[in-house]
């Protein structure tokens, strides 16, 4: 599969917390957007892939209301961050399989206005968790978090170097929704949602929609390529029953089987585009993906040494498409001269990773 699938475009509608429109209005602006970008018509795209959490609307509306007549492949893919790397390892499989040869991705939602992350079930184990105030995601990934914070001696100081980078790389980005400088004083004076995660420590809630077109290769020869996708998981936070340790998200179990399946290694990265729906999983997947070890991941933090991340302010403060933007992000970092962007998606114990290379 390597190199046989390329991102040939990319296509974003503005993001907002009140879009005051539809799933389908922003699907299919994102879309006409990458469609446009990658010089590709409507009639030529032969599968669609969306992901969603009953929060967005059907590919066939989308196909329709982009007048795709002969729709082939299509699916509506159950999943969250998870996906935001993955569905690229979809489009590229129908690609190398041959069933298709330009495939339309999108994730459309209001997650603001309208149906709210916060509110989603984490799954069957709520009903353990519940009755300790442990209600929707970030009580729980908040106890994942207070327990590697203890592991590794990281503290607040550290989670706003994470916050106040992500805002400095935002400044520069129209699209940003948070642009204004954060100091350390700012930050402590934010309220907890759920200690230790303050309301800056989390990602936005945003309407909007993010589109990309993947390519037969063959057909966009300077488009980034997709190098390696892998996507897989374990217990974690998100089986607490079960786990060994609470705080291994994702990033622990995909890591070894990226650098595999790439033959690749950290070093080889430019640019990454962490999942960073809260603060904390980016020094967690600076130290699974070997960008920094544990033991210098406190100084790595504070000399901004992770500024190369998430160029444009990432999920904390451009805003939040389940991560579909950060794909997009990559895309446009590797046009820009950048090599190898490594791009993840995050859902608690489990997630996705890709690779995208520049084209020689």
């Amino acid at each position: 599969m390597r190199g046989r699938a390329a991102v040939a475009g990319i296509g974003m509608t503005a993001l907002t917390r009140r879009s005051g429109r539809t799933e389908l209005e922003l699907a299919v602006e994102a879309s006409r957007a990458a469609l446009a970008d990658a010089r590709v018509e409507a009639g030529q795209i032969d599968a669609v892939l969306s992901y969603h959490m009953n929060d967005s609307v059907p590919v066939v509306q989308v196909a329709r209301a982009l007048r795709i007549e002969r729709l082939g492949w299509h699916n509506d893919i159950t999943g969250g961050g998870t996906q935001a790397a993955s569905v690229l390892g979809d489009a590229a499989m129908l690609i190398a399989a041959g069933v298709a040869r330009n495939v339309l991705v999108y994730r459309a939602l209001n997650g603001r206005s309208g149906t709210r992350m916060n509110t989603v079930s984490t799954g069957p184990q709520e009903r353990f968790t519940v009755p300790y105030g442990m209600a929707g995601p970030i009580p729980m990934f908040a106890l994942a978090a207070q327990r590697y914070l203890h592991e590794t001696g990281l503290t607040e100081e550290h989670l706003h170097a994470v916050v106040a980078q992500s805002r400095d790389n935002a400044a520069a980005n129209p699209r940003a929704l948070r642009r204004d400088p954060l100091s350390l004083e700012d930050y402590l004076a934010r309220p907890y949602v759920c200690s230790p995660l303050r309301t800056v420590d989390c990602c936005q809630e945003t309407d909007g929609a993010c589109a990309l077109v993947v390519r037969d290769a063959r057909l966009a020869p300077r488009a980034p390529r997709i190098h390696a996708v892998v996507r897989g998981g374990g217990p974690g936070c998100s089986s607490m029953d079960r786990s060994p340790d609470v705080s291994a998200i994702f990033s622990a179990h995909v890591a070894p089987m990226l650098w595999e399946a790439s033959g690749m290694r950290a070093a080889d990265v430019d640019v990454a585009l962490l999942y960073d729906a809260y603060s904390w999983l980016v020094p967690r997947q600076l130290e699974d993906f070997g960008l920094a070890g544990r033991a210098e991941l406190g100084e790595f933090l504070l000399r901004r040494r992770h500024a190369t991340v998430n160029p444009h302010g990432g999920l904390l403060s451009e805003g939040y498409v389940h991560g579909l933007n950060n794909v997009a992000q990559a895309v446009r970092e590797l046009r820009a001269g950048r090599g190898t962007a490594l791009v993840t998606g995050f859902g608690g114990s489990y997630g996705s990773a890709a690779l995208l290379v520049r084209p020689d």
